[in-house]
């Protein structure tokens, strides 16, 4: 019996993810001896065919042509893993969802006739079934490497789902909503940038997504309390993971 195959397929991205991958360097080398490359075109040029034991899947779908895309590679792969905000959530580019489409192609493209693409910008499990959803923008690369291995050993990955607040207060940093009123989405979002900017006094992003029991209406009631606009607030919510159910409630 041969390796098991690992594929990395690109959708509508910045291929920011997919460079996290390679960022795992030492990790990514042991990796490879325990899997064969089938897929990866930040890699390799070189590609095998299916069918695939492991789908890495970036991006979100913004096309007619990648909405059957996913099915084939669906359906080519035994374990199917979404990675990034825009595979599980639509991304930034999810911001059409709520504009005219046709108005942004023709402000952006000289020749807008040429542009064929859907109305929406969807994550993948809104097309096809996912094993799992690894969030971020751009994924953390210790998760990455969490998945993959565990994957490969038949267990369940351990990826944290508490907030951005427990990282700040393993990290002992000052509550940037609390101590300096500035707006903050770490009470609702995910760990996994290891608090990244309120270790320099600034006010989380919501890169890795809502919380599994994000409080979204008490957060913005205390931003709304601390001076925060309306209009600002709704803009904080609308970013990265707009497209999230929880993220959207509060800006709809």
């Amino acid at each position: 019996m041969g390796k098991p195959k690992l594929a990395v397929w690109k959708f509508a991205s910045c291929d920011g993810c997919q460079l996290s991958i390679l960022d795992c360097e030492d990790e990514l080398l042991a990796i490879t001896e325990a899997i064969e490359v089938a897929n990866f075109a930040e890699m390799t040029r070189k590609t095998l065919d299916g069918p695939y034991d492991i789908s890495l899947v970036e991006g979100s779908i913004t096309t007619a042509e990648d909405a059957q895309r996913i099915v084939d590679i669906r359906k080519a792969s035994q374990t199917v893993i979404a990675i990034g905000a825009c595979a599980t959530a639509g991304g930034i580019q999810a911001l059409r969802n709520y504009a005219d489409v046709g108005e942004y192609i023709t402000a952006v493209y000289a020749h807008p006739e040429y542009i064929s693409t859907l109305t929406t910008s969807r994550p993948i499990s809104d097309f096809i079934k996912v094993e799992l959803e690894l969030h971020g923008c751009p994924v953390n690369k210790e998760h990455l490497i969490e998945v993959i291995v565990a994957t490969l050993a038949q267990r369940k990955p351990r990826i944290p789902r508490f907030s951005v607040c427990e990282e700040c207060k393993m990290k002992g940093n000052t509550c940037v909503l609390v101590a300096d009123k500035l707006p903050c989405l770490g009470p609702v979002t995910s760990a996994g940038c290891g608090a990244l900017c309120p270790s320099i006094s600034r006010g989380c992003y919501g890169c890795f997504g809502p919380t599994e029991k994000a409080n979204t209406a008490s957060l913005s009631a205390q931003l709304r309390k601390n001076g925060t606009s309306d209009s600002k607030v709704k803009r904080m919510f609308k970013t990265f993971n707009a497209n999230t159910k929880e993220f959207e409630r509060e800006f709809s």
